[in-house]
């Protein structure tokens, strides 16, 4: 087998490069059952809120999320500022589905 640089690699390298992809791909597949868990709690707030008419949105959580996630991200030696994009990615799709579900009620 080769490297992508084609370099000749060895069996072990080959056989450690495997099992770390495979723990890798181990954790792909925890974070999107995770993902799912997540959603199925903001659906539900989503249904409260369009129940009551409150706002898709709720900055001020908001940023009490981003600061908490950007200090557990530091914690755990991973960079805050990815934390904060995927907070950010995350809830402009929670967003999104709150005000469909608001839509839906009208």
């Amino acid at each position: 087998m080769t490297a992508d640089s084609g370099e000749t690699m060895s069996a072990e390298a080959v056989a450690r490069l495997a099992s770390l992809r495979q723990s890798i791909d181990n954790i792909d597949a925890a974070l999107i059952h995770l993902l799912a868990e997540r959603f199925k709690f903001t659906q539900a707030v989503g249904v409260l809120k369009a129940e009551n008419e409150m706002p898709a949105s709720d900055p001020d959580r908001e940023k009490r999320q981003v600061a908490r996630l950007r200090a557990l991200a530091e914690e755990a030696d991973l960079d805050p500022a990815f934390a904060e994009k995927w907070f950010n990615f995350v809830v402009d799709e929670v967003i999104h589905h709150h005000e469909r579900l608001a839509s839906e009620r009208d």
